[in-house]
C-alpha cells in the first residue's frame, strides 16, 4: 500500500505523542466512521483479517464495549480479555500475557489497567502488535478526550481562547489529564475546580487557572466537563459527603446561567445523578453524554483502521 498515513503501525498511548496533523487526520477519519455508523449496514471488512485483543485489568462498560463494537464494524476478530486486578500482583504475569497473546498472532492491543504506565509497558514489550491505552491508573485516557473534542467540534465550539471547565475529582481522573492537554494543543484557556483534596498539587504546572469555588469556575465557559465523583473513594474521606459535594460542586441548572448560553456540558459516563451534574441538566439540550458515546465508537474505529492498515478510510471505503 503506497499511500502509508502517519499513524499506521503506532501506539496511541498519549495526547502529547500526537501532532496537530495526526489529530485532524483522526477527527476526519472519525467522521467518515460516525457516517457509516448511521447506516442501516453499518458493517465493513477493511480489517477482515486482523485480530485485536481488548485486555480490560479494570472494569469498563463504554469503553470496553465501544473498543469491541469499532473493531467488529471494520471486520476484525475481537477477543476480550478481561482480568482482575489480583493477578497484576504478581508482577511478571502482565507481561506473560502480553506475550502468550502475541504468540497467537493478535494485531492490535487495546488494554486498561489500574498502574500508570502500563499502556508504555505493554508497548516496549509487545513488538508485533499495535498497542492502544484505554486508560492507565490516573495517567490518560486519550480516546476519552479525542471523543469528546470530536462531540465539540461537531458543535463547532472553537476553542481557541475558549475558556474550558473541568469540575470534579481532578487528582484521579486520566480523563482530566488527557482532556487538558487535547484542549491545550488547541490554544483553550482551561480551568479546573474541585475540593482541595481532589486537586492535585502541580496541577498549575499544566498551565490550567485552578478555582476552589465552581461559580467562579463557570463564568463564562464555552464547555463545562462534569467528572464523575468516583464513590469508590468515598470511605477515604476525600469529602465529607455526596450530599455536601453536590450543594459545593455539582453542576445544576443555576449555575449553569453563570456559563455562557450556548455553554455544552460534557460527561465521560457513567453518571452519578444528583452529585457531579443534576437530573435537568444531564438530560437538558445543553448536555452531549449521548453524543459522546456515538463519537466514542467512531474514534475507536478511527484509530483501529489507522493503526492497522496503511491506508485512510474515505467515504466509500468497505
Amino acid at each position: 500500500m503506497h499511500h502509508l498515513n502517519p499513524l499506521y503501525g503506532r501506539n496511541i498511548l498519549n495526547i502529547s505523542d500526537l501532532s496537530l496533523a495526526d489529530l485532524e487526520l483522526i477527527f476526519k477519519t472519525a467522521s467518515v466512521m460516525k457516517s457509516r455508523l448511521r447506516q442501516s449496514n453499518k458493517k465493513a471488512s477493511y480489517l477482515k483479517g486482523k485480530t485485536i485483543i481488548n485486555l480490560f485489568y479494570e472494569p469498563s462498560t463504554r469503553t470496553r464495549t465501544s473498543f469491541e463494537l469499532a473493531g467488529k464494524y471494520l471486520g476484525a476478530d475481537v477477543i476480550n480479555f478481561t482480568t482482575s486486578a489480583s493477578s497484576l500482583l504478581k508482577g511478571e504475569s502482565f507481561r506473560d500475557t502480553l506475550l502468550t497473546l502475541e504468540s497467537m498472532h493478535s494485531d492490535a492491543f487495546v488494554i486498561r489497567h489500574p498502574v500508570e504506565g502500563a499502556a508504555a509497558f505493554a508497548a516496549s514489550n509487545a513488538h508485533q502488535s499495535v498497542v492502544l491505552n484505554a486508560g492507565d491508573g490516573a495517567h490518560a485516557h486519550p480516546t476519552q478526550a479525542l471523543l469528546d473534542m470530536l462531540t465539540l467540534r461537531e458543535r463547532n465550539i472553537c476553542l481557541k481562547g475558549a475558556k474550558m471547565t473541568i469540575v470534579g475529582d481532578i487528582l484521579h481522573s486520566r480523563v482530566a489529564r488527557s482532556n487538558i492537554a487535547l484542549w491545550k494543543k488547541y490554544g483553550a484557556d482551561v480551568h479546573v475546580c474541585g475540593p482541595g483534596t481532589l486537586l492535585p498539587r502541580e496541577i498549575e504546572r499544566l498551565g490550567v487557572t485552578v478555582h476552589n469555588r465552581i461559580e467562579d469556575a463557570l463564568e463564562g465557559a464555552s464547555v463545562v466537563n462534569a467528572l464523575r465523583i468516583q464513590l469508590e473513594r468515598q470511605q477515604k474521606g476525600m469529602f465529607p459527603s455526596v450530599r455536601e459535594y453536590a450543594q459545593l460542586f455539582g453542576v445544576n441548572e443555576q449555575r449553569m446561567k453563570l456559563a455562557r448560553p450556548n455553554a455544552v456540558i460534557e460527561h465521560p459516563g457513567p453518571l452519578n445523578r444528583g452529585v457531579e451534574i443534576s437530573y435537568k441538566v444531564a438530560y437538558g439540550s445543553q448536555a452531549v453524554i449521548l453524543p459522546q458515546v456515538e463519537s466514542g465508537v467512531a474514534i475507536r474505529m478511527a484509530l483501529l483502521a489507522l493503526t492497522l492498515e496503511g491506508g485512510v478510510p474515505n467515504e466509500d471505503f468497505n
